[in-house]
């Protein structure tokens, strides 16, 4: 039985994003995004009805600043106490857990896709997504990259304007380009 690129994506192996059905999803997403980011705040303060319905999940008292991005949404998972600062963009190929009490700075990227390395492939779109999970109580500084695949354990942070490539353990704080410990 032949499985379809949707198929492949949520199944961790290689797949052509330069697929209709795929297409189709995230268009959705935009057209939720679209309306999340020109809705005015709702007075009670409750998470974006449009984002509710996009993503796989949430908790309570999640709140995410418009303007937002996601390239699918049905892929991200929000604990409780969440918040999303402006311009995060989560390119959610693959499953995005981000644990209570998580906060994200400005400007915050994370990202599961991984794109071919030979040329001819990534051409004609193929690529692998992993999933990336962010523990609970954690803080991403304004303008931090996560890339595909990364774990960030409970309580760490990444500094502003890190690029964090590799799994942060408990407690931790990494900061820079590629993202390093810190002492103290």
């Amino acid at each position: 039985m032949t499985r379809s690129e949707r198929q492949k994506m949520q199944a961790g192996g290689w797949y052509c994003c330069l697929d209709s059905e795929l297409e189709a999803l995230r268009h959705q997403a935009r057209l939720a995004v679209h309306r999340h980011n020109t809705a005015p705040p709702d007075p009670a303060g409750r998470f974006s009805p449009a984002l509710a319905r996009l993503f796989a999940g949430h908790g309570e008292n999640c709140f995410a600043e418009a303007p937002f991005h996601c390239a699918y949404g049905i892929h991200i998972t929000l604990g409780s106490n969440v918040y999303l600062n402006a311009g995060c963009t989560i390119l959610d190929s693959a499953p995005v857990t981000i644990g209570d009490g998580t906060l994200l700075g400005p400007n915050v990227q994370i990202y599961c896709a991984r794109h071919h390395k030979d040329r001819d492939l990534r051409a004609r779109g193929l690529e692998i997504a992993l999933p990336v999970t962010l523990g609970k109580d954690v803080w991403i500084g304004g303008g931090a990259i996560i890339l595909p695949g990364v774990t960030i354990g409970d309580g760490a942070i990444a500094g502003a304007g890190a690029v964090v490539t590799r799994d942060v353990p408990a407690g931790a704080t990494v900061a820079g380009n590629p993202a390093r410990p810190l002492n103290g």
